[in-house]
């Protein structure tokens, strides 16, 4: 008698999209549900002027009402068009396809990056995805994109670059080789908070300078191990070369014929690449100039009305900070150009456009998941769920009595769980400075180490929550470089691919953070952990 065969059922795969809108609706009955349980939270924040904490109640806003429905029908064009994600991600990928169209980005990756070994690579990447974090969210739009090319031309699989971009970035976020935004963000909550005890504390903008620096090379560090030897050999390769099925007279023929080519063909990828080096230290140094105060006709990019260079450079106003994806994309427009025009690679502006358009046409998919989870982030900010959640923890903190290495371990964890539910840095330290600089201060532990802290909590899950705007490029990547359109990325598998990156970073930032505490040297220039 035969064995009957099993019936096996086709696994269905959701569509992040899909799953998008499914969240969407989710968000709005737990809205609904909350309101009616009348949930809410006070948190306290520092008076500038009077120094005094200051109650604020905020309380669930029910979606699943007239209000609610007006907000996410009114407010979806501008949730769309005011997304940071979906403007950073088109201008960067203008210059991005035309520095592919016209052959530089190829040209530059098989001459100087085909031989580095793959470990040295993964680092470089990490790093400079870390240190991105100097100028807000511009590492997710330009490196995401980017590094995943740079895999593809060098025959690596692009889904590890877009996963190594993406981590470098996250997990990373909020130290640099120099301080940056971050600091104009959190200095002032810090400043204020620590009022409270001292009214003479004074917090100087590289108080955290020496962290950042040696945390962002122990991270890069950390996080190459993590890619090749956890996350690469899970990934796999991502396409078989194929095999020429050729007549070894045909091969020896077509040898000498692309020989010569070959010869040609590195003659003007040289002088193509030497145009486009003449053309970037051109714009670099108008860049590096347009920086610069106080000069004939300089200063363009900086915010005059500050009185700080930091605040001219990182201040909200910034004309560096809110114009550099777009300085970015005209450096690869330019070099790209130089290098078509020394290269021959382009014939007119026709041709240039024509193969332009080819980086443009995987994206459509992305742009509508782009929209919808711009309505999903939009709406989940209304509902003041993360705000709520971010203040019952940070009472949490406060109803405890802890000092010393428990106080610190515990901000990291209670931090690192607000920040899955509200991902604004300044906005979750607005509302945790007021209760963690002061226990800091009465447990012996300076202002300028709690912020520490908080940048160290922040950066654990910041690429592990689907409420971060940028998560959406990640995702939206992972799903251009998919070659099984049928088993789509979903923001399951998308999030399990970086879950032991998410876990070792995270144990990594406890251990460095209790470390520098323990061994006490100086976080920043004339600054300890302890006051």
């Amino acid at each position: 008698m035969k064995e009957g065969k099993k019936l096996r059922l086709k696994k269905f795969y959701f569509h992040p999209i899909t799953i998008y809108i499914a969240m969407i609706v989710g968000i709005v009955f737990l809205s609904w549900i909350f309101s009616a349980f009348e949930m809410q939270a006070t948190y306290r924040t520092v008076n500038e002027n009077t120094y005094e904490l200051e109650p604020t109640l905020v309380a669930v806003e029910n979606m699943l009402s007239f209000d609610g429905f007006k907000f996410i029908i009114s407010n979806a064009m501008v949730n769309f068009l005011s997304f940071g994600p979906l403007a950073s991600l088109i201008i960067s990928l203008m210059g991005i396809t035309i520095a592919e169209a016209t052959g530089l980005i190829e040209a530059f990756t098989k001459k100087y990056l085909k031989n580095i070994p793959k470990a040295t690579l993964t680092f470089l990447v990490i790093l400079i995805a870390t240190i991105s974090s100097l100028i807000n969210d511009v590492g997710y739009a330009i490196l995401i994109p980017l590094v995943a090319l740079i895999y593809f031309i060098n025959n690596r699989n692009p889904i590890l670059g877009i996963i190594t971009a993406f981590c470098g970035v996250s997990f990373g976020y909020g130290v640099s080789i120099f301080v940056g935004s971050t600091e104009v963000a959190l200095i002032g909550y810090t400043r204020n908070a620590a009022m409270l005890i001292d009214e003479t504390t004074h917090i100087s903008l590289t108080s955290n300078l020496f962290f950042i620096i040696a945390a962002s090379i122990i991270l890069s560090i950390v996080g190459t191990i993590i890619i090749e030897k956890i996350i690469s050999p899970k990934i796999g390769k991502y396409k078989k070369e194929e095999e020429f099925a050729t007549t070894e007279q045909y091969r020896v023929i077509n040898l000498e014929e692309e020989e010569q080519k070959k010869i040609e063909q590195e003659k003007s990828q040289k002088r193509g690449l030497k145009f486009s080096l003449i053309i970037g230290i051109i714009i670099l140094l108008i860049f590096i100039y347009s920086l610069l105060p106080n000069l004939p006709y300089s200063g363009m990019l900086l915010d005059m009305e500050e009185t700080t260079y930091l605040n001219q450079l990182f201040g909200e106003s910034s004309y560096f900070q809110d114009g550099f994806t777009y300085m970015i994309s005209l450096f690869f427009i330019l070099t790209g150009l130089a290098y078509g025009i020394g290269a021959k690679t382009i014939n007119n502006d026709k041709d240039l456009i024509e193969k332009a358009n080819k980086g443009f046409e995987n994206i459509g998919s992305s742009i509508i998941l782009i929209f919808v989870a711009s309505q999903f982030i939009a709406i989940f900010k209304k509902t003041n769920i993360g705000i709520v959640i971010t203040a019952w923890l940070a009472e949490v903190l406060n109803y405890m009595n802890l000092s010393g290495i428990a106080l610190i371990v515990i901000s990291l964890i209670l931090i690192a769980i607000a920040n899955i539910f509200l991902t604004s840095t300044s906005n979750k330290w607005l509302i945790f400075s007021g209760i963690v600089v002061p226990m800091f201060m009465q447990s012996n532990i300076s202002p300028q180490f709690a912020q520490i802290v908080m940048r160290a909590g922040d950066s654990m899950t910041n690429g592990f929550t689907p409420f971060l705007a940028a998560s959406v490029i990640y995702i939206a990547y992972l799903n251009i470089y998919n070659l099984n359109k049928e088993k789509p990325y979903t923001l399951k598998k998308a999030f399990s691919l970086i879950t032991p990156y998410f876990l070792l970073i995270s144990a990594t930032w406890i251990l460095v953070v209790v470390g520098w505490y323990l061994i006490g040297l100086p976080i920043g220039p004339g600054v300890l952990p302890t006051i």
